[in-house]
């Protein structure tokens, strides 16, 4: 009888490199040697400098790119393209701005042969989750930042992702609204149980979002460490250990000579 340790984790990668040509037709490389996984319902953030290749490794997850070297598994199976199974939620909101929020996040759904009755049933469940009931009828155009992202998350949601992979999703947002997305977030995290990987800049975000943080350095892409986050949710931003895990996180990246002048993210 199989046992829980046989249980696959929900993303495995292993030893994967990724290699592009650049416009001078020197190789680079984006990733190189990267091992991690993710286990079932786990929350991920990955942080670090621009071109350290955390947007590179979320497309590979997502099946948008495959890797020069290693492997790439979901639930044990390769990751062979895209899946209704590992849905993405990007910076830019990448809505059809000519549908209604219903409509965008029914649109998934529709493509996988889902009968209108469910898609509208179940478009509707997910913006009432994120708060959005009331703007079921309205246009991307008609929405806030904040709304069309949360329509965002809803449309990744819809076909009930095992794995949701979200770029820099709230970047774009102010500081208000970005802190009120986190919290529904986690809501939304909590209550469907999908394993998320997230990727930020931002350190106090990770820390107020995850379980464990995956710290990447660039030239070429490795995972410098990965450091489980020990506090319960929900977390307090201004308490002593959030302040402590923020430091320890900070430090992890940061050259020493330099760790004095790490300034606490916006």
């Amino acid at each position: 009888m199989s046992s829980a340790v046989d249980t696959p984790p929900a993303v495995a990668i292993r030893h994967v490199s990724k290699l592009y040509a650049t416009s001078d037709g020197q190789p680079s490389w984006a990733l190189m040697d990267v091992d991690l996984d993710i286990g079932a319902g786990e929350f991920v953030c990955a942080i670090g400098p621009s071109g350290c290749g955390k947007t590179t490794l979320l497309n590979l997850i997502a099946g948008f790119i495959e890797p020069t070297g290693g492997s790439v598994h979901c639930d044990g199976r390769p990751v062979q393209g895209p899946s209704p199974e590992r849905s993405v939620v990007f910076q830019e909101y990448a809505l059809f701005p000519w549908l209604t929020a219903q409509r965008n996040v029914e649109f998934g759904l529709k493509m996988q042969g889902v009968p209108p009755a469910e898609r509208r049933e179940r478009a509707a469940q997910l913006l009432a989750l994120t708060g959005l009931a009331r703007a079921a009828d309205r246009y991307p155009f008609e929405l806030s930042g904040g709304m069309r992202q949360r329509v965002a998350v809803a449309r990744a949601l819809a076909t009930q992702p095992r794995v949701l992979l979200m770029d820099e999703p709230f970047a774009a947002i102010d500081a208000l609204t970005r802190a009120s997305l986190q919290r529904e977030l986690l809501g939304i995290w909590h209550k469907l149980a999908p394993s998320v990987f997230f990727i930020t800049h931002n350190i106090e975000e990770a820390v107020y979002l995850a379980q464990r943080v995956v710290v990447m350095s660039p030239h070429p892409g490795r995972i410098e460490k990965v450091l489980s986050v020990d506090l319960s949710y929900p977390r307090d931003r201004g308490s002593p250990e959030f302040a402590a895990t923020y430091a320890r996180i900070a430090s992890s990246f940061v050259e020493p000579q330099d760790r004095d002048t790490v300034e606490h993210a916006a």
